[in-house]
């Protein structure tokens, strides 16, 4: 399998297929049943779709975009807009109106793929503005103007094939590596919208690449859960079907938890905060059982710790912790491979900083979980920890093919055939992305992230250009790493470290409220008002007091010595977070200005 390497994600697919046509390829639940879909009937819907696009005019070139939940109908239209040779611009469902209007004004499709009526409310004073685009929705709804239903785009295709058989083979052997795949919009943590344009090699290479670099082996199972506008789960699903790996698409974020008991995957992509809920409940379970059954668990995780510590550095365990560690398995690390359904071979996780006490007890309990790094611009994985390979702490080696340099302010610089060709229409942003390699040896993408390299080649993020916080005494901060401390308290949904060009570092902090709650109640907090209990005193001593415990390591300029509570959480639509859920530091300054002005209000 290795030794076919296909130059486009169209001869990606049809190798995939040519491979084991009668296969189960994808699953997805319809009702209260898994459903499955052949290869062989997932390229048929593909070519009728193809061919749907070709009969409502859409030729190679043409931009169209997807404003959808991820599922079946999303990779289909994705495929068939490929094997057309036509560019998807996918737009994340929770995206706010007003980008969503500024990526259709710029990227000026000629069709929009919805998944539905809710959808079209959401945005329907956005698609007012564009009275002329046509509009396909994956399920029924009522017929309106410039309203082409999935259903008779696909038929249209089904009888096109049956009287031109020639013309998908046509289309779709006319797209080449160079040709553009995708225009992805990435908010970013400030400015407007910018669209990476990657090409078929760009992602191709990629999916191939981490795929080898990760040793997949075919016939695994993958539970799919993040969205698929983003290029991280779209190009590990691209993996998958060369790898002859089952994709399996959770019905949602709500439904992960049972979907995953359903399918029980070998494999999964994954961000932290997943693993960190899981093992926030996982606490908590132990918490509730008592004062032993959290004696076990607390010493059952050290013993995690130990031994995944011992393990990825590729030292042998002392008879005594493995003694310990058999003990541990059968009264914890059991219950917690069987909360990811039982057979996880791999969990690889990105978008964001994992940290390293998680990853350590997901580790020494049997769930390996690796690492990795990348950005839209490259397609995305520049590096990732492998099952022989996995450095705690770290994002691994580059994948194999890509070339990796620390430029002397710390940057990460990257260049191969993984890094994008630039923001569409965005000239002089796409120049300043790039910098030349002063010994003439062409260009480097900069990444905006500051990292290091050690020794045996492993690299670690330090945090990003942008974010370091410079306090008032001079000492830089990187404040996702304190975020990712504070997030593994069992009382905590959210934070945000500030302190930038001030004396010390503080935290606005969104509690867990279904488990503060729950500790009010037991402590005689008598109400269950949100507003009121982020502003009880013995509530914020309580939490900072788990946040002093959680960071009691770091330097003491790191350390958070004031906390705020608030009331409602960040999102999306408030304006806080990226829709890959990064934080919008400056927006968060603004709206919260007063608040933080009075956590540095009097002395610590």
């Amino acid at each position: 399998m290795k030794d076919h390497l296909p130059r486009t994600l169209v001869e990606l697919l049809k190798f995939a297929v040519a491979l084991r046509p009668d296969r189960d390829a994808l699953r997805f639940k319809q009702g209260k049943a898994w459903i499955g879909m052949t290869a062989e009937q997932l390229f048929e819907r593909v070519r009728n779709v193809a061919l749907g696009l070709y009969h409502h005019g859409i030729r190679k070139g043409d931009r169209v975009a997807i404003l959808a939940e991820s599922g079946p109908l999303w990779s289909i239209t994705d495929y068939a807009l490929l094997a057309n040779g036509a560019v998807n611009v996918p737009i994340y469902p929770t995206q706010p109106t007003h980008q969503v209007e500024y990526i259709l004004r710029e990227s000026e499709p000629k069709l929009l793929f919805v998944s539905g009526a809710r959808q079209m409310r959401r945005i329907g004073s956005v698609l007012e503005k564009f009275p002329d685009l046509r509009i396909v929705p994956f399920q029924p709804i009522d017929d309106g103007e410039n309203i082409i239903p999935f259903s008779l785009l696909e038929e249209a295709g089904a009888q096109l094939t049956a009287a031109r058989p020639e013309l998908f083979d046509l289309l779709s052997s006319d797209v080449h590596k160079d040709d553009l795949a995708s225009i992805i919009y990435t908010s970013g943590t400030t400015g407007e919208p910018k669209g990476a344009m990657l090409t078929h090699g760009n992602i191709t290479f990629n999916a191939m690449a981490s795929g080898i670099h990760l040793d997949i082996e075919p016939d695994g199972v993958m539970l799919s859960f993040l969205p698929l506008s983003h290029i991280f789960e779209r190009t590990v699903l691209y993996l998958c079907m060369y790898f002859q790996v089952q994709i399996n698409y959770a019905n949602g974020i709500e439904t992960v938890a049972a979907d995953i008991q359903d399918v029980r995957p070998t494999l999964m992509s994954t961000v932290p905060r997943l693993l960190e809920k899981i093992y926030a409940r996982m606490q908590k379970t132990a918490g509730d059982g008592g004062g032993l059954k959290k004696k076990i668990f607390d010493r059952s995780l050290n013993v995690a710790r130990q031994s995944a510590q011992l393990s990825t550095m590729d030292k042998p365990l002392p008879p005594l912790l493995e003694f310990q560690r058999d003990i541990a398995d059968k009264l914890v690390f059991e219950k917690l491979r069987n909360a990811v359904g039982g057979r996880i071979r791999r969990m690889v996780s990105g978008g964001a900083a994992l940290p390293s006490d998680i990853a350590l007890v997901f580790i020494g309990a049997g769930v390996p979980v690796l690492q990795g790094y990348g950005l839209t611009e490259t397609s995305p994985v520049i590096a990732a920890c492998t099952l022989d390979h996995n450095r705690v702490g770290s994002v691994g080696r580059p994948v194999p093919g890509i070339e990796l340099k620390i430029a002397e302010d710390g940057e990460i610089f990257t260049r191969g055939p993984h890094v994008f060709q630039g923001y569409f229409k965005k000239p002089e942003e796409t120049a300043a992305a790039f910098a030349e390699d002063p010994a003439g040896g062409g260009w480097w993408f900069k990444t905006g992230d500051i990292g290091v390299i050690d020794p045996e080649g492993f690299l670690f993020i330090t945090d990003r250009k942008k974010d370091l916080i410079k306090t008032s005494s001079g000492k830089y901060v990187a404040p996702q790493m304190i975020e990712g401390l504070i997030n593994q308290s069992e009382f905590v949904e959210q934070a945000v470290i500030v302190g930038d060009k001030r004396k010390y570092v503080a935290a606005l902090i969104v509690p867990d409220f279904e488990r503060l709650r729950a500790w009010a109640k037991e402590q005689g907090v008598a109400t269950t008002n949100k507003k009121e209990l982020v502003a009880d005193r013995r509530v914020v001593d309580m939490i900072k007091a788990d946040v002093s415990r959680l960071t009691r390591e770091l330097a003491d300029y790191e350390k958070v010595k004031r906390i705020a509570l608030l009331a409602g959480e960040f999102s999306i639509d408030g304006g806080e977070l990226t829709p890959t859920l990064k934080v919008k530091r400056r927006v968060v300054e603004e709206k919260y200005g007063e608040l933080i002005e009075s956590l540095y209000s009097g002395g610590e």
